[in-house]
């Protein structure tokens, strides 16, 4: 194994599957918001709140339109640079990709297709169907995804034939602790995401004293009032995958507490199980996520408990112009905060792809580093360029506010419209 190959092959992944990671979390968390939206505008029937609907669920859409092409591309790797990962442990990942893939590129797009052209067409409750459909076929595809990451860094559930690794017990890695506790702080941190999103956005409006001051006022404070609970959650189930992780991975959990003795003990411990060999991952990038991940939790706590008192006011939700400034600058923590989990997460797993049974270094294609650095540098420009792209097209629909114009607009005249008038629509702007 030629350890230039083995080092890009890890960078590359880390680099897009990171990449498409920052693309669920928005996602995942605004169809959640989208969704009960449009369950209030369903039964309401007020032009606002499906304006409201109409603005955020093409945020959405744009996200998950280039989003869900970063997961294409991230599938060829298995196949191109992990193959002796496919090819020891496929047995028991296999089932798990499959049907997410199943689930996410079939189920959840096919839905989401009905919704986006389905406005004005559809049954106003058929419709309101169709995104619950999208939303509940997301978190199943987050859920099996994490039942494969679960596997990896908790392997349960299997056995070995002929030295590869087999299915034995299918309930075991559905309901792997490893992956039930990372999908509940995934969810959470996914709100959390789209809580601070929607808050920032509704900020910058209502800082440039925009004319759609009720809706995004009302806007802030849904991005202010989810934050909050979603922090609280992430930090629940964050603090439960600390409390196991001493009994599920010994050498993450001494690396995060920074005691040169406890590293040395489990090094001897885990050389005597495993054999000879360096245990200890990386120190910086261990417990340097870990650090980071915690400061950003620590400043959005403060961010949301502040935000959850000025959000009962009215004259701070229009006026408080430094807040806005706060919040608008706050937007980009939680994407700070779930990455840098997330480089915590398998960073530490490290010498370990599965973690006691297959090592990284044995899970690496038999590649040259000319076609490793080849294929590096190509999939690190596809992602560079779509995530501008989706940076570019988000700011852009963002800074335009709800125009008349875009998803669900509805063209026939007035009176065949089947929205009564909103009262909310003729309120007077108020006078900053």
């Amino acid at each position: 194994m030629n350890q230039d190959v083995l080092d890009l092959a890890r960078l590359q992944f880390a680099l897009t599957a990171g990449g498409h990671f920052l693309f669920v979390a928005l996602t995942l968390g605004l169809a959640t918001v989208v969704a009960v939206l449009q369950t209030k505008a369903t039964f309401g029937r007020k032009p606002l709140d499906a304006r409201m609907v109409r603005f955020w669920g093409q945020l959405y859409v744009i996200n998950y339109a280039v989003g869900i092409v970063t997961g294409l591309v991230m599938e060829f790797q298995f196949g191109m640079a992990w193959s002796g990962l496919t090819h020891e442990a496929g047995n028991v990942l296999g089932a798990s990709l499959a049907v997410e893939t199943i689930v996410a590129f079939f189920v959840e797009s096919t839905f989401l297709g009905l919704w986006i052209f389905g406005w004005n067409r559809l049954n106003r409750w058929a419709h309101l169907a169709a995104i619950w459909i999208v939303v509940l076929t997301a978190y199943l595809s987050a859920y099996w995804i994490l039942v494969s990451n679960g596997f990896l860094n908790h392997p349960v559930g299997y056995g070995s034939e002929n030295g590869e690794l087999v299915l034995d017990d299918p309930i075991a890695v559905l309901t792997n602790p490893s992956a039930l506790l990372a999908f509940g702080h995934i969810v959470a941190g996914a709100l959390l995401t789209a809580g601070f999103f929607m808050a920032g956005v509704s900020a910058y409006h209502l800082f440039r004293r925009s004319p759609e001051w009720e809706f995004f006022g009302r806007s802030l404070r849904i991005g202010v009032f989810l934050s909050a609970p979603a922090l609280m959650a992430a930090a629940v189930f964050g603090g439960v995958q600390f409390a196991v992780l001493d009994s599920f991975q010994p050498m993450k959990s001494a690396v995060f507490s920074g005691k040169a003795a406890e590293i040395a003990r489990v090094q001897a411990e885990l050389t005597e199980r495993f054999g000879p060999g360096d245990y200890v991952p990386s120190e910086a990038w261990t417990r340097g996520g870990a650090l980071l991940m915690l400061i950003s939790f620590a400043l959005m706590m403060y961010l949301c408990f502040a935000g959850v008192i000025l959000a009962a006011f009215k004259k701070a939700v229009f006026r408080f112009r430094l807040w806005h400034l706060v919040l608008m600058a706050a937007v980009p923590l939680p994407y700070i905060a779930m990455i840098s989990g997330w480089v915590f997460r398998e960073s530490g797993r490290q010498p370990w792809v599965v973690y006691g049974l297959l090592r990284t270094e044995d899970a690496v294609s038999d590649l040259s580093p000319g076609t490793m650095r080849l294929s590096l540098t190509v999939f690190t420009t596809v992602f560079v360029l779509l995530a501008v792209l989706n940076a570019w097209l988000l700011t852009r629909h963002a800074r335009r506010g709800p125009v008349e114009s875009g998803l669900g607009h509805d063209d026939r005249p007035a009176e065949a419209r089947d929205t009564a008038p909103d009262p909310a629509d003729t309120l007077p702007a108020p006078r900053y």
